[in-house]
This record gives structure tokens, C-alpha cells and sequence, in this order.
């Protein structure tokens, strides 16, 4: 994984159609609720089998998330129907958000190459971008980025898993 960034800043506010599990639309706000972290999967679009094999492993650990109060969420840069389609391809047990456009993927500062083309283009020019996001009741603050230079780097779970325990113990 190239250029994690560790630190604390505020976390970009959003609000999100959900096709998964969980409320819908979604907030990082309501989240807080019920939640001592999230784990932000920008996707690169609805082709990539990278990203539906990182999905898919997080699944797979779900309930290592859950007793860190973790909630993973997966952010496809699509419409609605189109992440709806997506969403019934991996089963996610988590949310699955549609983001027209990759509006919320940009705030985060989601990497993209190839100039004008990979921004028209996103199968060629998105790359993707876990974040980690603590939230406690100052707000929802980014605590850990894992921007990608390739489709396939993204960080490993255990990474993940490690950052959100970080997140809890900061409470």
C-alpha cells in the first residue's frame, strides 16, 4: 500500500442513497449513533473486480468489525440503480452507497490518474481509497488514508481491523 496517511482531521460531511443494509439515506452523523468508527471503501465503478474482491473480504471479517464497533461502508461512483445492481451481485452485509458523479469520492480526495481521460473514465482513470473515519461526539474525524496508485493496491484487513481498534481505544 503506498502513502497511508495517519493523522486527524475533519471528516467531510455527506449523505448518501443506500441499497444495503442500514439506513437510508446515509450519514456519518446518524452512524455515530451506533458506531465508534467507519471503514469508507471508495470503489473505482461498477467493473472493477478488485473492488468486489476487497468487498468481499471485509464480508468476510464482518464480525471482526462489529465487536470494535467498526462499521464498514462501500462507496460506488454510480447511480443509484446501478450500485442497486452491484449491491445484488456482492451481498454485502454492510451499506453499499451510490455516489452519482464520485462527488463524495472527490471530497475525500479519492486518487485519479490519466488527466482529463481517467476523469471522464472512471474504470481508467479512478483509483481506489479507504479511509478510516472515527466518530466520538466532536464529529466524525479522518483518522487513516490508504489512497491507491494501482486498481489493485488497497491496504490489507488486518490494517483495517488495526485502525479501527486504534479508533476505540482513543475513547
Amino acid at each position: 500500500m503506498s502513502d497511508t496517511t495517519r493523522g486527524a482531521e475533519a471528516a467531510p460531511a455527506f449523505e448518501l442513497r443506500n441499497v444495503g443494509p442500514g439506513p437510508d439515506p446515509f450519514t456519518p452523523m446518524a452512524a455515530a449513533e451506533t458506531e465508534a468508527s467507519l471503514v469508507v471503501l471508495f470503489q473505482r465503478d461498477y467493473y472493477c473486480g478488485n473492488c468486489r474482491d476487497q468487498v468481499a473480504d471485509v464480508a468476510d471479517r464482518i464480525e471482526e468489525f462489529r465487536e470494535l464497533d467498526a462499521l464498514p461502508v462501500s462507496v460506488l461512483p454510480e447511480s443509484v440503480d446501478r450500485t442497486r445492481e452491484w449491491q445484488a451481485k456482492v451481498e454485502l452485509p454492510y451499506p453499499v452507497l451510490a455516489d452519482p458523479g464520485g462527488a463524495v469520492g472527490d471530497e475525500y480526495d479519492q486518487p485519479s490518474r490519466f488527466g482529463v481521460l481517467g476523469n471522464v473514465f472512471d474504470l481508467v482513470g479512478r483509483m481506489p481509497l479507504a479511509v478510516v473515519v472515527r466518530l466520538d461526539e466532536t464529529g466524525p474525524t479522518v483518522t487513516t488514508t490508504y489512497p491507491g496508485s494501482t486498481p489493485s493496491d488497497r491496504p490489507d484487513i488486518d490494517e483495517l481491523v488495526a485502525d479501527c481498534r486504534a479508533c476505540l481505544d482513543e475513547d
